[in-house]
């Protein structure tokens, strides 16, 4: 049963008809539609938290997608499936994958980062102090790209590169 005909809350029933009815009167072409109900069902089924699922209907999507910007954002919630299932080195690779199609996509931007945290402070917990720092640099690098680029957001980022030395400058717009 498509997840279409599956959703049981009010707001997915109502993102859904927004949607469809979007898709009924954009011109787009028949290949571009089915690239977004795929991207649609795998955003409804990642909410659910149906992650193979999702991820099915995201790959999908990217087989059909042929907007370089969409495919960023669909390799971008693929990349938080991944990285919520704690496959890091996965994510990453998606995150890469979205920023190459979009490089003005602060939220993989950050979320690099907060892998790149999270594994240095693995690192540092397992008493490799070199390997820390190399990835607590690694995320500073991405976190301040993503603040140049979007000031009013990543706050804790932005305090946390100041209290580690890491941040050259205190405003970042």
């Amino acid at each position: 049963m498509p997840r279409t005909q599956k959703n049981d809350n009010f707001i997915d029933k109502s993102f859904t008809v927004m949607a469809d009815i979007i898709l009924k009167i954009l011109p787009a072409n028949k290949k571009a539609k089915e690239a977004f109900i795929y991207y649609r069902d795998g955003m409804s089924a990642q909410a659910d938290g149906e992650y193979a699922e999702a991820l099915d209907n995201y790959k999908e999507a990217l087989l059909l997608e042929e907007d370089i910007i969409d495919r960023g954002y669909i390799l971008y919630n693929m990349g938080l499936i991944y990285a919520s299932n704690g496959e890091h080195e996965k994510a990453l690779d998606l995150y890469h994958q979205a920023l190459e199609c979009n490089p003005r996509l602060t939220q993989a931007m950050n979320n690099i980062a907060v892998v790149y945290h999270y594994q240095g402070e693995k690192a540092k917990e397992e008493g490799d102090a070199d390997g820390a720092e190399a990835l607590f640099d690694k995320a500073a690098d991405y976190w301040v790209r993503a603040i140049r680029m979007a000031p009013n957001n990543y706050i804790e980022a932005q305090n946390w590169l100041k209290t580690t030395g890491r941040s050259q400058i205190d405003v970042y717009f």
